[in-house]
């Protein structure tokens, strides 16, 4: 799915508009339709809305659906500054509003007064994504009181206070929604830690937006949906053998930490690697051997790795566990001097590499690294907030010509032609020590079985957070643990299978 810009939706609205022959009131009116839909669906037994409508068109949204609504039998209360100039069709859907006996239209201030329903839902319809400064005034106080009740927040399209593809300013004043109707794709404010925030949920409500357009208008970032795994995935031929599905090793662990390379080494093994290595210190054998034994085991030192010594055409991921060792850095250093072949590259390989900016210079082209925001900002630098450290990213992915998946709530793979995939599964029931060594061990098995290095890292991405989604679905987001989510593996494949797949069939 494209994330287009507030500009591309405003173009993706006219022309819609054109090709279908219809007005922006049409167009409006389909908006406000799938909305009230998805309110009845998921409130039918909550009868009270209070909605809170400005004067443009997401003001003429929440006038729609405030019609619909109150002729489905629920009881709606309109908020509006009738002293604004409308938009052409907020103007029509108002008027209609106040043509309807027993739809009251009452004054914002009237808000600090109104004594509220205990299971009203309050829908925030005030200002949509053309926003392009920060609110102040009335509407901030609006806002804040809003803010401040004790009710189910919706927000229609954005929260109000929120601009669809920007950082907002500190101490900006947005509505804070549990949940967020937005029209037809997400936009980029949605994805990142400091405005996603706002949204709560996101439904992305389908009003049949040109097709046309969506498949012409060009666009460098994307949201990771199933149509795009549909197209990566590589369902396995029948006719095929362990040879198939290549070589991955596992260079990870250090005395005290062998618990990561054996995530990191199952992980691997669920994800399909038709034979898996591991290059860890002596120490961990019989830990390794017992608790991964479909895995080869393969000596890198005594308590530390500090030989490289690598199987033959196999597929490294490096790093969980590893330490940084004296011994450990100038192996490690030292084999990236000689080795040409994509690499997966997390944790304490990073750390290591963080230390001189010369030796970032040493990784393989294509490889993959996957820092969390620490890590990042250890390796290229501190930013100031998630637009900023994507912005480096996308510098350093294209300067190195390697890809970078930045770990975050919606993780970003970061490609070296400058291209953004936003990964939406996964919850934060993963944020727990050894989510990091299971994703670089079902990325490493991917780049083994010949995925491409950027459809490793984007099919990766998503299996992770699949996976993870599945175990908090049985175990909740406070008891799954990481090994939970390696277990679901399987399970996120058959759903593949089953679902995803069969809707990506031409024939």
């Amino acid at each position: 799915m494209k994330i287009f810009t507030s500009d591309q939706i405003k173009k993706w609205d006219e022309f819609t508009m054109r090709s279908n022959g219809i007005s922006s009131l049409e167009l409006m009116e389909r908006a406000a339709h799938s909305c009230a839909k998805w309110f009845v669906q998921n409130y039918f037994e909550i009868n009270s809305f209070a909605i809170f409508c400005g004067a443009g068109n997401n003001g003429g949204d929440g006038f729609a659906i405030a019609r619909l609504l109150y002729k489905k039998g629920f009881e709606v209360i309109l908020f509006a500054d009738e002293s604004q100039v409308y938009s052409e069709s907020a103007a029509i859907n108002q008027k209609k509003c106040k043509d309807i006996s027993g739809l009251e239209i009452l004054k914002f201030e009237n808000a600090n007064n109104f004594i509220f329903k205990e299971n009203t839902i309050i829908v925030d319809a005030l200002f949509g994504i053309g926003l392009n400064r920060p609110i102040q005034g009335k509407f901030a106080h609006l806002i804040q009181f809003l803010n401040d009740l004790n009710h189910l927040k919706i927000s229609i399209d954005i929260p109000s206070g929120l601009m669809a593809d920007e950082m907002i300013a500190d101490q900006a004043v947005v509505f804070k929604a549990n949940d967020t109707l937005t029209f037809q794709s997400w936009k980029k404010s949605m994805l990142h830690p400091e405005t996603g925030i706002y949204c709560g949920n996101i439904h992305v409500r389908d009003i049949s937006l040109s097709e046309e357009f969506n498949s012409l208008e060009p666009s460098n970032e994307l949201v990771i949906d199933e149509k795009i795994i549909g197209e990566i995935y590589q369902p396995r031929n029948e006719f095929s053998h362990k040879g198939t599905y290549g070589k991955a090793t596992v260079v990870a662990g250090s005395y005290g930490k062998i618990g990561a390379v054996v995530l990191a080494t199952k992980a691997a093994l669920k994800s399909g690697s038709g034979l898996t290595f591991i290059l860890a210190p002596k120490c961990g054998y019989e830990i390794l051997q017992i608790s991964c034994p479909e895995a080869m085991f393969i000596s890198g030192g005594e308590n530390e790795v500090v030989n490289f010594s690598i199987e033959e055409n196999s597929t490294l991921g490096i790093g969980p566990g590893l330490g940084t060792h004296s011994d450990t850095e100038k192996s490690f250093l030292n084999f990236l001097k000689t080795c040409k072949n994509p690499l997966v590259i997390d944790a304490d390989a990073l750390n290591i590499l963080s230390k001189n900016p010369d030796y970032l210079k040493l990784i393989p082209k294509s490889s993959i690294i996957t820092p969390h925001p620490k890590e990042f900002a250890r390796l290229f630098g501190p930013t100031e907030n998630s637009f900023a450290r994507l912005d480096l990213a996308r510098e350093k992915a294209h300067e190195l010509q390697i890809y970078i998946v930045l770990k975050d709530h919606h993780t970003q793979v970061i490609t070296p032609d400058n291209r953004v995939f936003y990964n939406i599964t996964g919850n934060s029931g993963m944020a727990k020590g050894g989510s990091g060594d299971a994703l670089l061990g079902i990325i490493t098995s991917l780049l083994a079985q010949s995925y491409s290095p950027e459809n490793a890292a984007i099919f990766g991405a998503w299996l992770h957070g699949k996976a993870g989604d599945f175990a908090a679905e049985e175990f909740s987001k406070e008891a799954m643990l990481p090994s939970d989510l390696i277990d679901q593996i399987g399970n996120v494949f058959k759903y593949l299978n089953k679902k995803v797949l069969p809707k990506n069939r031409k024939d």
